[in-house]
């Protein structure tokens, strides 16, 4: 099980830390299970599911700011219509293991504590990658070739493959990855490659971009105890987006601090290893994934396959079904948001527009796109987009109403 966390850190005259959002989760579903409702959540792991859930947070908190202009996040910005964090506030990311992806490509150092065997020197093997010899000239036997921790995300197409050489030369690194589904292939980019992006566009999102001055960045991103390199975690999260440039107003490169924790999470795949015993079953990942966010209503949220965990397959489709943290059900709440807003305060960008579908308030975030535009030409060019079939889908008639009126 993965776990991961995201605090607020609120400091005044003292420092005060509270958890907006948790997640765990390990799963996501093929593309061919991908939803043009918008009602399927694509991407379980729980970096993703901690994100969507302080999604529901802060638009919680907007919605307060502009109600009742109470909220202890967001305090009125420069630009009509717009909000930015209030002073002292900041966002730590923890995640109880290295990020899937080119963050998890680490050097194995610790044969005691290595997650697949190490390669073998074994003269005329097929596998053979280096031949150590002594000073004599014979072959050393059975000698450790150097390896590394593998990750099971495999490259986006059109980018250089994995070599699938024994050792160090199992993966290329520094490259986009998508991640392995159940059976078939997923178009959910790694979490490294996310985490990435949110460094520069910020882990807020198009549709409160519309709301926020500035992107939201995390200030810190620890890592708890397992196979951890910090020049690793640099290369796949900072790296990578360093050189970017020509960004809009608002956006910026915002690389975190790196670092990791001393304490293990008890419920880690090593863990969990080392305290299983004969005729306890097979070892397998927890196929639910659970979020938890600081918020009045509904807080807690179980999936599996996509959907809210115990519904049967006639419940699909409908709105017993749907995850709080599908597309559809957050572009519900923002949607919400609008509502509650005076059309005199409302955004620019939101004034004046007929915008009717997901896609729609996507692109009308125009700062958002340009940064968004920005990033992949200059860093990430083979990032997959997403299909616009799969995000022309509109809201519930009666919040449209209300929106038109």
């Amino acid at each position: 099980c993965v776990m991961t966390n995201i605090l607020r850190v609120f400091i005044f005259s003292a420092v005060k830390h509270e958890v907006v959002s948790l997640g765990t989760g390990t799963k996501c579903i093929g593309q061919t299970h991908m939803s043009p409702k918008g009602d399927a959540l694509n991407d379980s792991h729980a970096e993703v599911i901690a994100r969507r859930g302080c999604i529901r947070y802060l638009i919680q908190e907007l919605h307060r700011a502009v109600s009742a202009g109470t909220s202890t996040v967001f305090c009125p910005a420069d630009h009509q219509g717009k909000w930015r964090l209030q002073p002292g506030v900041s966002f730590i990311f923890f995640t109880s293991h290295t990020p899937c992806g080119d963050a998890s490509i680490i050097p194995m150092t610790d044969c005691g504590s290595q997650l697949c065997p190490p390669v073998s020197c074994v003269k005329d093997s097929a596998q053979l990658v280096v031949d150590k010899r002594g000073s004599n000239g014979s072959a050393g036997l059975h000698q450790q070739v150097p390896d590394i921790h593998r990750t099971g995300a495999k490259c986006v197409p059109g980018g250089p493959p994995d070599p699938l050489h024994p050792g160090m030369g199992y993966h290329s690194t520094g490259v986009l990855r998508v991640k392995p589904g159940r059976g078939e292939p997923t178009l959910s980019l790694s979490c490294s490659d996310k985490l990435a992006h949110w460094t520069v566009l910020g882990f807020q999102g198009a549709l409160l971009s519309h709301y926020l001055q500035d992107g939201l960045y995390f200030s810190v991103i620890v890592v708890g105890k397992c196979p951890y390199r910090e020049e690793v975690m640099q290369r796949a999260l900072v790296t990578r987006c360093s050189h970017v440039s020509d960004l809009p107003a608002g956006f910026s490169v915002s690389p975190p601090l790196l670092v990791q924790s001393s304490l293990e999470f008890p419920f880690s795949l090593a863990q969990t290893i080392l305290h299983h015993r004969a005729g306890q079953g097979r070892i397998s990942p927890c196929g639910a994934a659970i979020s938890w966010c600081n918020v009045t209503e509904q807080p807690l949220d179980v999936t599996a396959n996509g959907y809210k965990h115990g519904v049967t397959k006639k419940d699909i489709g409908t709105a017993k079904a749907r995850s709080l943290l599908c597309k559809l059900e957050l572009f519900h709440s923002f949607l919400s948001l609008v509502s509650a807003t005076d059309h005199s305060k409302l955004p620019s960008s939101l004034r004046g527009r007929k915008l009717q579908t997901y896609w729609d308030y996507k692109q009308a975030s125009q700062s958002y796109q340009q940064a968004w535009q920005q990033l992949h030409s200059q860093a990430f060019p083979l990032w997959p987009r997403s299909n616009r079939d799969l995000l022309l889908f509109h809201s519930s008639p009666s919040l449209v109403k209300c929106l038109q009126l």
